[in-house]
């Protein structure tokens, strides 16, 4: 039997923000304080959060009811929750989402993860509860990476790990992020490939020039329909690749930081990697920022004296 849905997002246009906005300040809501909310309420077993971005995510046991109840008919004005694969009958065709982790966090490796999935699949990730990784807090992330590793067994997911010492080795040599990611991307499709040879598609996230996944693609990869677009996340097999690589990297972050004796923050805030990086550094000598960091990072020249403090860019 399906598992109820207990939380569920979705982008609004201005003009539905403010039905949305107006219905929940009349409502029988109680209101909340959310940072970066225009409206944030509470009601019977379900918390709905309008953010200033447009975004709206629902939450609780009364998700379903509110979404179908409210959200759908009194808002967008199209039902989707539970049509998803009449709506798009490719989502649940046969095919391989790809994603990573760590691109935008300072310490730890860049992961890359591609997972297959079908019609008989794609049921059983939903009821498990696969959806975009940023979605869900890391414990989520371990418990559904789990069960997703589980489902898919050894043959139809694949991981390619690029440690920071062999990142900043690539990076030096072509100063592109981009080529390395593609590359990540590329490799992880033709590892899977050797697994499920007759997979027709690939989807991934669109990110810098959409050739580069098609042009680090070997013999194997460029037989196979790669699709690339924005919000790929959308897509379960992409969710549940999101999931796995993200998990894969929480993992990999906490053992570097035992390593090192330093426990390392994720993402490239200042505020939490400069006095990480300066413990290192304290403790092991400026060459360890090698091995636990991707030192293309601003935060690495700020961290050497190289640079005064600047704003929180990569």
């Amino acid at each position: 039997m399906p598992q109820k849905v207990k939380l569920y997002t979705l982008k609004l246009d201005a003009a539905q923000a403010a039905k949305l906005a107006a219905i929940l300040e009349k409502g029988n809501y109680v209101r909340t304080n959310v940072p970066y909310t225009t409206i944030a309420v509470k009601g019977e077993n379900v918390n709905i959060n309008l953010y200033t971005s447009g975004k709206v995510v629902v939450q609780g046991e009364g998700t379903e009811e509110f979404v179908q109840f409210v959200l759908e008919p009194q808002v967008t004005g199209e039902a989707r929750l539970g049509y998803e694969d009449v709506l798009d009958p490719k989502a649940s065709a046969p095919h391989i989402g790809v994603d990573e982790s760590g691109k935008g966090d300072y310490f730890g490796p860049l992961v890359i993860a591609a997972a297959y999935t079908d019609e008989n699949l794609t049921v059983r990730m939903r009821e498990i509860g696969a959806k975009d990784c940023k979605v869900l807090s890391d414990k989520q992330v371990f418990a559904i990476g789990a069960s997703l590793r589980s489902l898919l067994g050894p043959n139809r997911y694949t991981i390619v790990s690029i440690g920071p010492e062999k990142y900043n080795q690539i990076y030096e040599k072509n100063r592109n992020g981009n080529r390395i990611l593609a590359w990540g991307h590329a490799r992880t499709i033709e590892n899977l490939l050797e697994r499920i040879p007759s997979c027709p598609r690939a989807v991934a996230d669109q990110f810098g020039n959409e050739r580069l996944i098609q042009g680090a693609l070997m013999e194997k990869g460029r037989q196979i329909v790669l699709e690339q677009h924005h919000k790929a996340e959308s897509d379960i097999a992409v969710a549940a690749a999101s999931i796995i690589a993200r998990e894969h990297f929480l993992r990999a972050l906490e053992a570097l930081g035992k390593e090192f004796g330093v426990t390392l923050p994720k993402g490239a805030a200042h505020s939490t990697t400069i006095p990480a990086a300066k413990a290192i550094v304290a403790a092991h000598g400026a060459d360890a920022l090698r091995r636990v960091a991707k030192i293309n990072f601003r935060t690495t020249d700020i961290v050497l004296g190289r640079t005064p403090p600047q704003p929180n860019l990569v």
